[in-house]
């Protein structure tokens, strides 16, 4: 079987039941007030686009985001700055479950804000994110369960000890915090779309629950309404939750220990709030086994020409491997028939981490 699967999707009206925002102003200005605040660079790999025979690929990098490497402090920030806002008091705790970048983001705000937090990981994370977090004053907690498993474990924590869950995954009763962090990510796509020197006609976005490539999805369904541009969600093969949700019309759990290197991807439960949201508007899923993102890995470190060279992560180099890998595979022909790729293409992918240093 080939490391690229691909699953394609009749898109249809999106009708917002479950309480996504859509005020992207009051995120973006809230953004831009940090002192942190920097917007992260955009590359054109013109060079590599020539190559594969297509317009341009531009690849957005999170790997500057707040010094964090990763993207996640837009969603943590702004969901903390809700919750500050609406429950005004001087003592607070935040609770989350991560895979690594979500709890760093956490952890970094809530530390700089003066606040705890106690963060949980699934069994089998490595020490080196571990550290990371714990870098941030957050006491860290590694449990003998799956990622899904540990979420629920944080939220029981979480209300047993009166303290904050901050989770980008939608909980039976627990959906605002989550759609703020949705909405806090939205910034990301909005700086993207301003640095293009022209709308894209492919966007590709990885997603492990689902919340990060919702808050794009939400921010150009919002800005282009029936003239989206295509756009594919990628999934870390041994756990694409959402993908086989849309295949089976079913909410469908991935159980067990899955393993895979994207470990910010590790995640077998979609959001709830944000999949009728991606099964709307999504053009295709797509699955993509390790060997995909580390293709990827070595293009950032190994760019052609005068394209740039950058740090990108497991998780962060997914949609660069898979656009390189099926423009240049002839065993994906048909996958690039079906995504419509040709030589007036502008593809526009996320790089929502550097590679994971163990400093």
């Amino acid at each position: 079987m080939l490391p690229i699967e691909i699953l394609m999707n009749n898109k249809t009206k999106y009708i917002n039941t479950t309480g996504l925002l859509d005020d992207f102003e009051d995120v973006y200005n809230f953004h831009k007030s940090m002192k942190e605040y920097k917007e992260t660079p955009l590359y054109n790999l013109r060079k590599l686009a020539s190559k594969l025979n297509v317009k341009n690929i531009c690849v957005k990098d999170e790997s500057y985001r707040f010094g964090l490497n990763a993207f996640k402090g837009l969603g943590a920030s702004y969901a903390l700055e809700q919750i500050i806002k609406e429950n005004p008091h001087d003592n607070y705790t935040f609770v989350s479950c991560t895979d690594g970048n979500h709890g760093k983001a956490l952890a970094w705000r809530a530390n700089n804000l003066g606040y705890k937090s106690i963060i949980f990981m699934p069994k089998g994370s490595e020490e080196r994110r571990v550290k990371a977090i714990e870098k941030y004053g957050a006491k860290v907690i590694v449990t003998d369960m799956n990622y899904d498993d540990t979420v629920r474990y944080a939220a029981n924590f979480a209300k047993k000890n009166n303290y904050y869950l901050v989770q980008d995954t939608s909980l039976k009763g627990y959906t605002k915090i989550p759609n703020n962090i949705v909405m806090g990510y939205s910034t990301m796509a909005r700086e993207a779309l301003n640095q293009m020197d022209e709308k894209p006609t492919h966007v590709f976005v990885q997603a492990g629950v689902g919340a990060m490539a919702g808050g794009v999805i939400w921010y150009l369904h919002n800005k282009y309404s029936e003239k989206l541009p295509f756009v594919g969600v990628i999934e870390a093969s041994p756990v694409a939750c959402i993908f086989e949700s849309v295949k089976q019309n079913k909410n469908v759990a991935i159980g067990g220990e899955p393993y895979t290197a994207m470990a910010g991807l590790n995640c077998g439960e979609a959001n709830a709030t944000t999949f009728p949201l991606l099964k709307a508007r999504a053009s295709c899923f797509i699955k993509c086994e390790d060997e995909i993102t580390f293709k990827g890995m070595s293009r950032a470190k190994e760019p052609i020409g005068n394209d740039k060279l950058f740090s990108s992560g497991e998780s962060g180099a997914v949609g660069l491997g898979f656009v390189e890998e099926v423009l240049s595979n002839d065993n994906y022909k048909h996958i690039r028939e079906k995504l419509g790729f040709d030589e007036n293409s502008v593809i526009l992918v996320f790089n929502t981490e550097g590679e994971v240093r163990d400093d």
